[in-house]
């Protein structure tokens, strides 16, 4: 009886180790337009509190901050300045150096050498890393506190004063506002913040998030950041 005891002991334990234990939700505070904390929201774990990658953060900056370069600089080599062909004096006798052609870059109104030359580098990441440099680029932001929720964005009428105080209480350098859909009237009133840009969810990316020292966003932002990130939105018709 001990003996049997025992095995199904066994088997319950390894009933209960295989029960993964849920993680616990992630909450965020919540911001009226006057600066005011009015409780608490729960964000999805699978988008704000994933594992964060660092070696892909620093790849997917260094790929965004180098297409926002440009090398137009463009000099002319030797081969393509005006000039004549013919070789300006016989090759021995004249005591002076040898050379062969005027549009040499050592006369004036030569060639150029070694100048810049205009080209066109543009890097580019797969989806995949994308969407895995987004993710661990917010998972960061709600670590260091500095991701939150704003609320009553549909009482904007659209001028600066509004979003002031706002601003004022949470005294960040730079703040990001992500927005579900354009919204006229968030832009026209951080038109004049020079510390306060305006962006949609379907637009961030990792660049515009590292860069600025806060994030705020809308619930509706929220919304589209758990369907542009993977997460399937199941319809009415589709539960039926």
């Amino acid at each position: 009886m001990v003996k049997n005891s025992s095995k199904l002991d066994k088997s319950k334990n390894e009933k209960a180790l295989s029960i993964k234990p849920q993680a616990p939700s992630l909450s965020v505070p919540i911001y009226s337009l006057e600066g005011k904390e009015e409780g608490k929201m729960e964000l999805p774990k699978e988008i704000f509190g994933g594992k964060i990658n660092t070696p892909l953060l620093i790849q997917a900056l260094r790929v965004y901050q180098n297409n926002l370069k440009s090398h137009f600089s463009n000099t002319k080599t030797r081969g393509e300045v005006q000039g004549s062909t013919r070789k300006i004096y016989k090759q021995k006798g004249t005591g002076g150096a040898r050379h062969g052609s005027i549009r040499a870059p050592i006369f004036v109104h030569g060639g150029v050498a070694l100048g810049p030359k205009f080209r066109n580098v543009v890097l580019d990441l797969p989806e995949k890393m994308k969407k895995s440099a987004l993710l661990s680029a917010l998972s960061e932001k709600v670590k260091n506190e500095e991701l939150s929720v704003l609320e009553g964005v549909d009482k904007l009428k659209g001028k600066t004063s509004e979003l002031k105080n706002l601003v004022a209480t949470l005294s960040k350098k730079n703040l990001l506002l992500v927005t579900g859909d354009k919204n006229d009237q968030i832009k026209n009133a951080a038109h004049n913040l020079g510390n306060v840009s305006v962006q949609m969810a379907s637009q961030i990316n990792v660049l515009d998030i590292v860069r600025n020292s806060f994030v705020l966003l809308t619930r509706d932002a929220v919304e589209k950041l758990d369907q542009r990130l993977g997460r399937k939105v199941v319809t009415r018709e589709e539960s039926k």
